[in-house]
């Protein structure tokens, strides 16, 4: 590729930052994605900007290399949104993907960052790369769905999803059959297997809540077609130890490190 004229003499941020700090590409590129380099004032986070040999490039005082650590991210999904790979089977997934249901994963910004998280995170671009989901959710859905890059929650949620209890909240039409509450606690079943005992209350008229563990695709609706009920909508609200909250609907926010599933 030709450089234009405008670009001469223009060159990487990394490599400028490294030979004036005197220290590895590697390092100066982990300074910048960290948000501590700033060019003429204004803080950049892409290691590969091109800046003139006339612009100033400082790094903050505060720099450190110790906040560099992966982060895990909890989002609020709206319905209309995939989420995590074979959450849903045959005719379910390929109507979602017909319809052109976005990735949740679009969805995580720093616009869409919720304004009153509680943990103090700053806020980078690095943030939002090589996030994996190992917590799917319906298209059809809303609700908590986990993003994380630390390795090790990846493989807690990935090995534990299964007996992870999950809070969910129903919106249902019709009216119950007698004895309907009961049978949805215990005494149903789902592709031919009896289910274990969950459970199910009456949030308030319309709404149900369920608390269950190793919830299969069409499961929910499957379990209130037998008992005489339509569901309207779905909103996961707790994935194990880990709530919700108050995440405004295609917001997220950080988790925090006390937190665990």
């Amino acid at each position: 590729m030709t450089e234009s004229h405008n670009d001469r003499g223009h060159v990487r941020l990394a490599k400028r930052l490294a030979e004036q700090l005197q220290c590895s590409r590697s390092t100066a590129e982990q300074y910048i994605e960290g948000g501590w380099v700033s060019v003429d004032g204004k803080t950049i986070e892409v290691p590969g900007a091109r800046v003139a040999p006339q612009q100033t490039v400082t790094v903050a005082e505060q720099a450190s290399l110790f906040e560099l650590t992966p982060v895990t991210l909890l989002l609020h999904k709206p319905p209309g949104f995939e989420a995590g790979l074979g959450m849903e089977a045959g005719h379910a997934a390929h109507t979602s993907r017909s319809q052109g249901a976005r990735p949740a994963l679009s969805l995580l910004t720093v616009a869409s960052h919720m304004a009153e998280d509680a943990a103090e995170i700053r806020v980078l671009l690095r943030h939002f790369k090589q996030l994996e989901c190992f917590t799917p959710l319906p298209t059809p859905a809303s609700g908590l769905v986990v993003f994380t890059q630390d390795k090790r929650i990846a493989r807690k949620l990935a090995e534990d999803i299964e007996t992870l209890e999950q809070e969910c909240i129903v919106e249902v039409a019709g009216q119950i059959t007698e004895g309907g509450l009961q049978k949805l606690c215990h005494g149903l079943s789902f592709n031919g297997r009896a289910l274990p005992p969950i459970k199910v209350s009456w949030q308030n008229e319309t709404r149900l809540r369920f608390a269950l563990k190793g919830i299969r695709p069409g499961q929910i609706p499957a379990m209130c077609e037998a008992v005489g009920l339509r569901v309207m909508a779905i909103k996961r609200i707790r994935i194990g130890r880990v709530p919700l909250a108050k995440v405004p609907e295609g917001q997220w926010r950080y988790l925090q490190p006390w937190e665990k599933f």
